[in-house]
């Protein structure tokens, strides 16, 4: 079971420690453990308690009125606003993986996912559910209120998600280009790489998917042997300075003639030169015009 402190509950729900102090106050809407040092210690039951809370609260309830529900009532409640909240739903569903992630709900986990994918399709699912859920739980991890465990887990259930879409899409008949896709050795988060597997496939493209922590000189003697059109690369690892520079100027050095594009949230620290070749995509909409074979401007 995990312990949170009340700046980790402030964290993850948006609601100021003040105000979480003056509602167990006034209202008793928790009751935490103490420390021997009197500090507030909470835990699992009592974040998913007040994400509920808070996500009503956000959304036009007075705390009032909801300290005088139940709890079943208040989890009703939320669950009843997602029906004509617009954007609002996407965070009760992100809300909801991270319960279930926090329990090793697999089955529960498994039944959001397939929930959301039923009511808004593979790629809104990916793009407004998973992935702001994935930047959740990389506050969970800033807080140190995951444990890798917990990571793993809900990680690996998306990444099945994803290679069981991949692989049920046809394969294109007469594709117009030919993607390999990988990431560079010490890189281990596939599943913005899957998505865009899934992306490329779905718009026609082959792709040649070389997974996790590859290194360079294995893709040279794929490309050497075979065409490659494109390849293409995500960096979300805090690689130290020199390592993410010298990778970056690999790809210009070893791949000359290919296209190289790399996105992901480290990409901003590059602080050499860009070869020619190399292209980085700095946002999300240029990501998905890149996928959708779309023009994406110059950076």
């Amino acid at each position: 079971m995990n312990s949170f402190t009340i700046k980790d509950i402030e964290s993850l729900t948006g609601i100021k420690a003040h105000t979480i102090r003056i509602w167990e106050q006034r209202y008793n809407v928790l009751r935490p453990k103490r420390k021997d040092t009197n500090h507030r210690v909470y835990d699992n039951g009592d974040l998913k308690h007040i994400m509920r809370i808070a996500y009503l609260y956000r959304h036009g309830y007075k705390i009032s009125k909801i300290v005088g529900m139940t709890e079943e009532e208040i989890k009703q409640l939320s669950l009843e606003e997602t029906g004509h909240k617009g954007n609002h739903l996407y965070q009760v569903y992100i809300n909801q993986l991270v319960e279930a992630m926090i329990d090793f709900d697999q089955i529960r986990f498994e039944k959001i996912f397939h929930n959301v994918l039923l009511r808004m399709g593979f790629e809104q699912c990916i793009l407004k559910v998973i992935y702001p859920y994935l930047e959740r739980i990389g506050l969970l991890w800033l807080v140190d209120c995951v444990i890798p465990a917990q990571e793993h887990f809900a990680a690996n259930i998306i990444r099945k998600k994803l290679m069981v879409a991949i692989d049920g899409l046809d394969i294109p008949q007469h594709p117009t280009e030919c993607f390999m896709v990988f990431l560079p050795e010490g890189e281990w988060h596939e599943i913005p790489l899957l998505f865009m597997h899934y992306m490329l496939k779905r718009n026609g493209c082959t792709v040649v998917n070389f997974g996790a922590n590859v290194p360079l000189e294995d893709l040279l003697f794929y490309t050497d042997r075979k065409q490659v059109d494109h390849i293409y690369t995500h960096i979300i690892t805090n690689f130290p300075q020199r390592t993410l520079d010298n990778f970056v100027k690999d790809l210009g050095r070893l791949f000359p003639t290919i296209p190289v594009t790399i996105s992901g949230p480290q990409i901003a620290r590059i602080s050499v030169p860009i070869p020619e070749n190399v292209k980085v995509l700095l946002s999300m909409d240029e990501v998905l015009q890149y996928a959708r074979r779309k023009q994406v401007p110059a950076s």
